[in-house]
């Protein structure tokens, strides 16, 4: 007989959780609060500056959202009409582009592809650049057989040719040259693709983005399943370049001349993608520089490789511009949107690629059954809409209270310079970085943040005695993510501020047992 099992999903996480107080239920949710089911049933009020992870800009439950999705159900409106018209998912795209083109200043069209969620959208764009690079690898081994081939044509067979290029002695047979530069190229052609990310990123955790995710935990598992990445440092432009240079492979081309033929060597079609998150939200809240955006952009358009910018977390008008790689004039081919553009209530993505690059065969060899579906497209139409009104107010109220909660995080860190060492970010996706606790007075802090769970104590100190919502970054714990929605308030930014101060005060102090008083007094 088996014993009873209390939880059946993610029993471990929640013990985990509840060691700090994280174990809570809540139970209603509207604009920037959240309401948490208090031991006498009542609901309690807090203050969500967690966010969904990012996916609640306009917050909870917005009234204007949620009408619209009532009236479409009431309507009876189909969800799942694979292969007909979808004008909602249409208007999505041609909104996006419209945005696109001014905060960019460039007309040339991107397409849509649709699915169900930021980690889906990321291998829609893996699967569309590799589908890409396989037809370049297709052209230019076509080319190079037919360069050969007007040579083989024109004579030159049993003629000599300068070999050097491929090691071979300078009076080399053509027919020897060509065999040489036939298995040259067969070898370059098979090169598996190469994918470059930046360390500190995060581009979701299935079978191939999870390899191009930075963290060692969540990739080592699952290594065997997919092509593996590069990391190269972020904001290190010359790094970046020499992962380039390491990683590229040649191909060689015989090419005639009005007197003679030689041997060139060209750049194999090896690079698959390059992504890149214009803030880093996971790896700790790290903004890229201007400077390494254009680095990017450069390196991008001289080894043809495309650029895919991973705006799930940071796009969607979070960061005080509808995409927050305008604010760097990183134009990439592909742009990968999810989170807020759901608002709150929809789980989809849109990866939108350069039509310079896209593929429409593609359209062939890819598809979802819940994607584009007409619930999903037409709540994210309404989202473009609100953010789209007043000429964009949303932006400008994203960047003005970006602005404010920026000051008072800022305010907390120069009283306590020596807890928190830095805070950094932009618009409403700031972080709040820890330094080393060791020093701090604090002997639980320096064990906890040794194991890395220091930001998860400090998340339920916030909670349980300030009714502030909030949770350390995945892959850099010591900092605490901030994405509260455009609907925060004045009250609850001097909130998380009063509460900062309390939990460094402690830290300062080595108050062990302040720190931890709330999880036997814990109303929730």
């Amino acid at each position: 007989m088996t014993s009873e099992v209390k939880e059946l999903v993610d029993g471990v996480l929640h013990r985990a959780t509840a060691e700090v107080g994280l174990d809570v239920e809540y139970v209603r949710a509207r604009g920037n609060t959240v309401f948490a089911r208090g031991r006498d049933g009542t609901g309690v009020p807090v203050a969500d500056f967690l966010g969904g992870y990012g996916a609640l800009l306009l917050g909870h439950n917005h009234p204007d959202l949620v009408a619209h999705l009532a009236n479409l159900l009431a309507q009876e409106t189909p969800v799942l009409v694979q292969l007909s018209s979808q004008p909602a998912a249409d208007e999505v795209v041609r909104t996006l582009n419209r945005v696109l083109h001014r905060e960019f200043d460039v007309d040339e069209p991107y397409f849509g592809v649709f699915a169900n969620s930021g980690a889906e959208g990321i291998e829609v764009a893996l699967k569309h650049a590799e589908f890409d690079r396989g037809q370049r690898v297709d052209a230019m081994r076509a080319e190079i057989d037919e360069n050969i081939g007007a040579a083989l044509s024109a004579g030159l067979a049993g003629a000599t040719v300068d070999g050097s290029v491929l090691g071979l002695p300078v009076g080399s047979a053509v027919d020897e040259v060509v065999e040489e530069i036939r298995v040259r190229n067969a070898a370059a052609f098979a090169t598996g693709p190469r994918l470059i990310a930046l360390s500190g990123g995060f581009h979701g955790k299935l079978v191939g983005s999870g390899q191009l995710t930075h963290n060692h935990d969540y990739r080592s598992p699952f290594a065997s399943l997919a092509a593996q990445a590069t990391f190269a440092p972020a904001n290190e432009p010359e790094a970046l370049r020499a992962v380039f240079e390491d990683a590229r492979v040649t191909a060689y081309d015989l090419r005639i001349t009005e007197t003679r033929a030689e041997v060139v060597r060209r750049d194999a079609p090896v690079f698959c993608a390059l992504l890149v998150e214009p803030v880093q939200g996971e790896g700790g809240i790290v903004p890229l520089t201007a400077e390494f955006a254009k680095q990017v952009q450069e390196l991008g358009a001289e080894f043809g490789c495309p650029v895919v910018v991973d705006e799930i977390q940071s796009g969607t008008g979070r960061t005080g511009t509808f995409f927050a790689s305008a604010q760097l004039g990183l134009l990439g081919d592909y742009y990968v949107l999810s989170k807020s553009i759901g608002g709150g209530l929809a789980k989809l993505s849109v990866t939108l690629v350069r039509a310079a690059r896209y593929r429409p065969e593609f359209e062939m060899v890819h598809s979802s059954t819940f994607a584009k579906d007409g619930l999903s497209t037409s709540v994210a139409a309404a989202v473009l809409e609100l953010l789209e009104a007043g000429d964009g107010a949303l932006y400008r109220v994203a960047a003005e209270r970006g602005r404010r909660l920026s000051a008072a995080l800022h305010e907390v860190r120069a009283e306590y310079p020596e807890i928190i060492t830095d805070v950094r970010g932009l618009g409403l996706l700031q972080g709040v970085e820890f330094g080393d606790l060791s020093t701090s007075g604090s002997t639980l802090a320096a064990q906890l943040q040794a194991q890395g769970q220091f930001g998860f104590l400090a998340s339920g100190f916030l909670l349980h005695e300030h009714r502030i919502r909030l949770f350390p970054t995945g892959s850099a714990p010591n900092t605490l993510r901030l994405e509260p929605s455009v609907q925060v308030t004045d009250e609850e930014i001097d909130r998380l501020a009063t509460g900062l101060r309390a939990l460094c005060a402690l830290l300062r102090a080595g108050d062990d047992q302040g720190l931890t008083a709330f999880i036997a007094k814990r109303e929730f």
